[in-house]
């Protein structure tokens, strides 16, 4: 079954986890990016207001092909408690009507479960079965602390086991 990942991510600290991800399961990976400013304070508290609206933004790519991919993994950080504008947007634009889909939040905080249940909500809606779940607190770790909590979600959720 081969499996795709798909990820957003500002700071690199989600892009590490789907890196982890991707070695792991063996997955494909597609980056999203948001063609808007989100660095510095102003930009940020704006990029906080979007992801509370699930306003849309331009990304790059502008659309994914996941036609030979049974197995789709989206990716997000966490604002406001809720998915980021680029990866709602990506979510928008795909067909998931029979894919299997697994969803990932990382999160400085603990508001990380409202973002995967507005994912859920959001992939359900475009077809998609939601097989497994799952967020990573981010805040003061290093990144092999942040491979190792990968690597034991892995295990501990046997993802192995959708992406064979």
């Amino acid at each position: 079954m081969p499996t795709l990942i798909i990820y957003y991510s500002q700071g690199g600290t989600t892009e590490l986890v789907a890196k982890t991800l991707a070695k792991n399961l063996k997955a494909s990976l597609v980056k999203i990016h948001d063609l808007k400013n989100r660095e510095g304070l102003k930009n940020k508290f704006l990029a906080s207001i979007s992801a509370f609206r699930e306003s849309k933004t331009d990304i790059v790519p502008a659309k994914v092909d996941i036609t030979d991919y049974d197995t789709i993994i989206f990716g997000t950080p966490t604002w406001t408690g809720n998915p980021t504008p680029a990866i709602l947007t990506i979510i928008d634009r795909c067909n998931l009507t029979g894919k299997d889909v697994i969803l990932f939040a990382t999160m400085d905080s603990n508001r990380g479960d409202s973002n995967i249940e507005r994912l859920e909500e959001k992939v359900k809606m475009r077809g998609a079965r939601v097989i497994e779940t799952f967020t990573i607190a981010t805040k003061n770790k290093s990144p092999e602390k942040l491979v190792n909590d990968t690597e034991a979600i892995i295990e501990m959720k046997d993802l192995k086991m959708y992406t064979r």
